[in-house]
C-alpha cells in the first residue's frame, strides 16, 4: 500500500548541507512517497548568526522568521539548522508534524509555540561529541608544545630555535592533572582520549557519577573549587545555563595553580576572559587556547588576542565533516520512528 505523500522542508547551509539530510531519508524510507523542498542558507561564508535578540524568544539562529514564512507554507516535516523558527513561523505552516534540528540543543525553536501546535520537535545531541573532544586535546597540545607559535616562526622566515630554550618549553600531558568541567558527551570523550597521555583526570559534573571503568582508570571527581585549585589544566565543557554562566570567575582563576592552562571550546559565557587575560599577562597563568569567545566574534581591537601565550581559533570545535553527516542519519531516524508511530530517540521537550 503506498505511503502517504510527504513535503518535507530542509533549510540547510554550507555546512549542514540539504543534500545530506535528502541522501539519509531517502535511504532510511525507501517506501515513502517524499516530496523535498531544499533552501540552501549562505552560512558560514557571507550570513552572520544572531545569538541573542531580546524581541525574539529563541537564540543562535541565522536570519529573520519571515524569511521563511513562505518557504514553510505547506510542509508536513521541516528540518533546520539555523533558521528560527517562532509561533509566528508556525501560523505559516499549519501541516506542520515534525521539526527536527541539526544541533545539540533547539535554541532557535520557540518550543512552547511548538508544544502548543502538538509538533514534535527533535535534535541531535552528541552530534560533533567527537569532533569537539578531538579538537579540545588538540588544542591543549597546539598551545604547550608551541605548536602554532614554531609554525607562525618559520613560515615568517625564522627557524625558532627559542622554542628549544628550556625556559619557553611546555609540558608533556603525562605530567598534567587535567580538569574537565562539565562530563556530558564531550566531556566524557575528552577524558578517554587523554587517557593513554597518562595524564590525571579530575572531572567536576554534579549531575554525573563515574563508571566503574572510569573509576578503574584513575577518573576522580571533586568539587569545582577543589578541581580549579587541583589540576594543571582546565578544559571547559559545561551547557550554558544561568548556574554556568560566568562560572569561571575572577576568584576561581586564581585558584588555579601558577602555570596553569584553560581551554574553551564550549561557549564564552562560562568563561571571565578579562580576569584570563590579566592572568595571563600577570604570569600566573602560562597559557590558554580558545575557541569561543564572549563576545563573538571577539573585537579585532581585544588585548586578548595580542598576547603570545595564547591558541585561538574561530569556533570551528564541531567543524568536522563526519559531524554533518552525523546529524543528518540521526534526524532521519528520528523522522522514520516518528512516521512508523514509535518514539524518537531524541525528542525535545
Amino acid at each position: 500500500m503506498p505511503k502517504q505523500p510527504l513535503t518535507v522542508g530542509i533549510i540547510g547551509d554550507g555546512f549542514m548541507q540539504p543534500a545530506f539530510f535528502q541522501t539519509a531519508l531517502s535511504r532510511r524510507l525507501p517506501d515513502h512517497d517524499l516530496h523535498f523542498r531544499s533552501l540552501e542558507l549562505d552560512w558560514p561564508l557571507k550570513l552572520k548568526s544572531t545569538k541573542y535578540d531580546p524581541t525574539l524568544p529563541v537564540g543562535e539562529f541565522v536570519g529573520r522568521p519571515e524569511d521563511y514564512f513562505a518557504f514553510l507554507a505547506g510542509l508536513d516535516v521541516l528540518i533546520t539548522h539555523l533558521a528560527p523558527i517562532t509561533a509566528q513561523s508556525l501560523t505559516h505552516a499549519p501541516d506542520l508534524r515534525v521539526i527536527a534540528v541539526s544541533r545539540g540543543g533547539p535554541v532557535n525553536i520557540e518550543m512552547a509555540a511548538a508544544r502548543d501546535r502538538g509538533i514534535t520537535v527533535v535534535n541531535t545531541p552528541g552530534r560533533n561529541a567527537s569532533a569537539v573532544a578531538e579538537f579540545t586535546v588538540a588544542s591543549l597540545l597546539a598551545e604547550t608544545r608551541n605548536l602554532i607559535r614554531g609554525h607562525l616562526a618559520v613560515a615568517n622566515g625564522t627557524f625558532g630555535r627559542e622554542f628549544y630554550h628550556y625556559a619557553n618549553t611546555g609540558p608533556e600531558l603525562c605530567e598534567l592533572t587535567v580538569g574537565i568541567i562539565g562530563y556530558g558527551d564531550i566531556g566524557t570523550r575528552v577524558a578517554q582520549l587523554l587517557r593513554p597521555f597518562g595524564c590525571s583526570i579530575l572531572i567536576y559534573d554534579p549531575f554525573k557519577e563515574l563508571t566503574e571503568d572510569e573509576k578503574a582508570a584513575g577518573f576522580r571527581k571533586a568539587d569545582l573549587d577543589d578541581v580549579m585549585r587541583q589540576a594543571d589544566v582546565i578544559t571547559l565543557h559545561p551547557r550554558v545555563t544561568p548556574q554556568t554562566k560566568g562560572m569561571i570567575s575572577r576568584d576561581r582563576i586564581a585558584m588555579m595553580k601558577p602555570g596553569g592552562y584553560i581551554v574553551n571550546t564550549t561557549r564564552g559565557q562560562v568563561l571571565d576572559y578579562d580576569a584570563l587575560y590579566d592572568a595571563l599577562v600577570s604570569g600566573h597563568l602560562k597559557g590558554a587556547a580558545l575557541d569561543t569567545f564572549e563576545p563573538e566574534p571577539p573585537p579585532p581591537d581585544w588585548p586578548l588576542l595580542k598576547l603570545p601565550n595564547v591558541t585561538l581559533s574561530p569556533h570551528i570545535a564541531g567543524a568536522s565533516r563526519h559531524s554533518a553527516t552525523k546529524a543528518a542519519s540521526m534526524i532521519a531516524e528520528d523522522i522514520a520512528l516518528i512516521l512508523e508511530g514509535k518514539t524518537p530517540l531524541f525528542p525535545c521537550t
